[in-house]
């Protein structure tokens, strides 16, 4: 669990959202911290410049003694109005008036050092017990009552403003108390809505798992179930089923691919060891063993030629698109040298050759060798399946930028159920069975691999008795065309088809 992508994720998110707050919780005490202190501050300073304005009018001009209990009366509701303790001293520092119900700072004496902040102006704050005036320690501001005697400003008394600091804790108590609070509830929230959040994330990754462990055993046909997110876990889990899909595919292709395998290999090899144990216990008799050796040489030579398939079929398979659309040749030539190189076998069949080939060369893109192979391959499997004495049509025009050639035969044509798979590594039809003996069923499969290396495509249609085989090549860009030439007339033009499969 510890060790989940869910459980470092909901870790990672809830340790982010636990710091977020704390940062933020000790930066807004710190600021209302601040914002109370000043606040008070202004408060004080304003409470006592209204009283220290009020004192000295009282007592200068209606003669109101600063050790009366009319003015202790009055401090006492300035006290209750405003929050803060107030005292009036005289000259000297003696307590004369006070705030408060008992009035028991009456007479104290106030400390020279507090007389001496109270006069030296600024309105500072001071935290003070003020000598034994307090039992403890109070925000504490003061300032000095004067009045004008000829002309020189005479200190007639001092007035001090205090604040309870524990008056002060509690508020800042309270501020922080909410803050805490209204933090609690919302990373609760946040890490109830993170852990969902990231539970429903890691499902998918979970299904994927399991089924990566099913894929280990051999189990392809599970699949994650679908989703409309579009997101990154949503185009993962559409690669994820996509990547099922060809493997599934592949493996299917791989057993169909050794069944085949197995049953090309076992026919020819079964033939060949039949008929020689019954050449060598003397089940054969010695006049018909020429006959049978025969037989054991064109089944190795069906062999032979399955190897070789199979070793270019791989070495197809290898080739890189973009290497091979490096170089171009003349199309037209490739062909009519596939066609030269099986005259043999249409004479053998007495076809008629109907070609319609343009008069200036067409150069296209790709690996001369490997289209000469297409051409040979799809005009003898043309020869095979023609009927004797009947035609073969070959055709090479342009068209939007490409070259097409078509191979057309006529003869029995091909079913509707093997048309989809005559592309298939082994795929025979039956009438291809019936005719050739020797083929591997590797022909068309080549073709099929050498012109999708080529990033083109095949067509094939099959009815009413003709069966024609179309092909694509991309036209070579003038620039390359003049350079393949170029390498032609340095070289010499040509390339020696390879042989059917």
């Amino acid at each position: 669990m510890k060790q989940s992508l869910y459980f470092r994720n909901f870790l990672a998110i809830a340790l982010i959202v636990f710091i977020s707050f704390s940062l933020l919780g000790v930066l807004s005490s710190a600021w209302n911290y601040r914002r109370q202190v000043s606040e008070k501050r202004a408060r004080m300073t304003l409470t006592l410049q209204e009283t220290a304005r009020y004192v000295t009018v009282q007592y200068v001009y209606s003669g109101v003694d600063l050790g009366g209990l009319s003015l202790s009366m009055w401090l006492s509701f300035t006290s209750g109005v405003s929050g803060f303790d107030l005292l009036v001293t005289d000259a000297d520092g003696v307590v004369g008036a006070c705030s408060g119900r008992t009035f028991q700072h009456f007479g104290m004496q106030v400390p020279q050092s507090s007389l001496q902040s109270a006069s030296a102006g600024g309105y500072n704050v001071r935290l003070t017990t003020m000598g034994q005036i307090y039992p403890e320690v109070r925000r504490i501001v003061g300032v000095p009552l004067t009045r004008m005697i000829g002309g020189e400003q005479i200190i007639f008394g001092y007035l001090f403003v205090s604040s309870d600091m524990i008056a002060f804790a509690n508020e800042w108590q309270a501020f922080s108390g909410v803050f805490i609070l209204i933090a609690l509830s919302v990373m609760a929230l946040t890490f109830a809505i993170s852990f969902l959040v990231t539970k429903k994330m890691a499902e998918p990754l979970k299904e994927m798992v399991g089924a990566a462990r099913r894929f280990a055993r051999g189990d392809f046909s599970v699949r994650i179930a679908s989703s409309s997110r579009q997101d990154e876990i949503g185009q993962l889990t559409q690669a994820f089923n996509a990547m099922a899909d060809s493997l599934e595919s592949s493996e299917t292709f791989r057993r169909d691919f050794i069944a085949n395998l197995s049953h090309e290999l076992k026919t020819p090899m079964t033939v060949i060891s039949g008929f020689a144990e019954g050449m060598h216990d003397g089940t054969i008799p010695p006049e018909k063993k020429q006959r049978y050796l025969d037989v054991i040489v064109s089944e190795s030579q069906r062999l032979s030629r399955l190897v070789k398939g199979m070793m270019e079929m791989s070495s197809i398979q290898t080739a890189k698109s973009d290497s091979i659309l490096d170089s171009s040749f003349d199309i037209t030539e490739v062909v009519r040298l596939a066609l030269l190189s099986l005259g043999g076998k249409i004479e053998g069949r007495r076809l008629d050759v109907e070609a319609n080939f343009p008069e200036e060369a067409i150069m296209t893109r790709g690996d001369s060798d490997a289209i000469t192979q297409v051409a040979y391959n799809l005009i003898d499997n043309a020869i095979k399946f023609s009927e004797p004495g009947g035609v073969l049509g070959l055709e090479l025009w342009k068209q939007g930028g490409l070259a097409y050639v078509s191979v057309e035969n006529h003869g029995e044509t091909i079913g509707d159920d093997d048309l989809p798979h005559i592309f298939d590594r082994f795929h025979k039809a039956d009438k291809s069975r019936s005719f050739d003996k020797s083929g591997v069923g590797l022909g068309l499969y080549i073709v099929k691999t050498i012109l999708d290396n080529h990033n083109q495509d095949i067509f094939v249609e099959s009815r009413g008795g003709v069966t024609k085989f179309i092909f694509t090549l991309a036209i070579a860009p003038p620039a390359q065309q003049a350079k393949q030439g170029a390498v032609a007339r340095e070289h010499g033009p040509g390339s020696k088809p390879r042989s059917a499969l």
